[in-house]
């Protein structure tokens, strides 16, 4: 995750909240907020961001909100 979390923050510098933490029984949580709005969970089932497409929707989501921000 924290190649994910390098990218994220390089392309919204300054405008995320992405929390996450790896864990010993499961694949840890992952989590994004843009300016308060909770646009990406892991633990909420939003899954694992493990493909370009996954990459994809994700940004537009985070877009997204940073427009309606």
């Amino acid at each position: 995750m924290l190649a994910l979390e390098k990218l994220l923050e390089s392309n919204f510098p300054g405008d995320l909240d992405i929390t996450s933490e790896g864990t010993p029984s499961t694949t840890g949580w992952f989590e994004v907020e843009v300016n308060g709005e909770l646009v990406h969970s892991k633990k909420n089932g939003d899954g694992f961001v493990d493909s370009g497409w996954k990459i994809d929707r994700l940004e537009s989501a985070i877009e997204k909100a940073l427009k309606l921000g």
